[in-house]
């Protein structure tokens, strides 16, 4: 991944204190010790793209799409932390997961960190959409997958794709945690080597103004791309 590839970022809201991007699949947010692959990351391509300083308020995955939102100085930044900390944000997430999963669902399973600390960990699933193709994976003649709003009101690392692989419904595209088969499936037939994983929306009271903003980030062509071929 280059840095021409990426720009410029597409940026979904901006005030005088706060500025969002749909960050593509694949970017990561900033410089981490786990990814010493990448070399391009959503804090400087924004930067360079503003000509400014940001600051990023919370993180999504290197693998997860979606809205990610940016302080532009150091007061915001510490104000919408303290906000996501506090459970203040409300974060919709999108995913197409194996399987038809129940009209809903409450997810309440505690997730372990890398130290070992259990924490708890709850995700509202609600189902959109279901679909059954003819795609012959294992022993089946055909293959069945959702397309899931999901609403974690916790924030824990790989929360959503370990809460869906807890329930058997695994997001498509996710690796360690998901459907081996799926996902050499999908690479193999459609060259697919995104999650299905979206950050769609999220509301909170602005730090400055309270006023209530909704940020809302379109769906990324891979992920639009997989809604329209398996009739979602």
């Amino acid at each position: 991944m280059t840095g021409s590839t990426q720009l410029p970022l597409q940026i979904i809201y901006q005030d005088k204190a706060l500025v969002a991007i749909n960050k593509p699949h694949g970017l990561l947010v900033h410089r981490s010790p786990i990814a010493a692959d990448a070399d391009v990351f959503a804090v400087q391509l924004l930067r360079d793209q503003l000509g400014q300083k940001v600051f990023p308020v919370h993180r999504l995955d290197r693998k997860t799409s979606g809205v990610l939102l940016f302080a532009l100085n150091e007061e915001m930044n510490s104000l919408m932390q303290q906000q996501f900390q506090d459970g203040k944000v409300e974060k919709t997430y999108h995913a197409i997961v194996r399987g038809y999963t129940p009209d809903q669902l409450d997810i309440d399973y505690p997730l372990k960190k890398e130290d070992g600390t259990i924490q708890e960990a709850f995700t509202s699933l609600r189902t959109l959409a279901r679909t059954e193709v003819d795609f012959t994976i294992g022993k089946h003649p055909t293959s069945r997958y959702s397309l899931v709003e999901l609403q974690p009101t916790t924030g824990r690392m790989h929360q959503l794709r370990k809460h869906m692989a807890h329930v058997f419904h695994p997001i498509i595209g996710d690796r360690p945690h998901g459907c081996n088969k799926q996902n050499r499936y999908f690479k193999k037939q459609f060259d697919m080597n995104e999650m299905m994983l979206h950050a769609s929306e999220i509301a909170f009271q602005h730090s400055l103004t309270e006023q209530q903003l909704i940020i809302s980030a379109p769906f990324r062509n891979e992920f639009a791309a997989m809604i329209g071929l398996l009739g979602l």
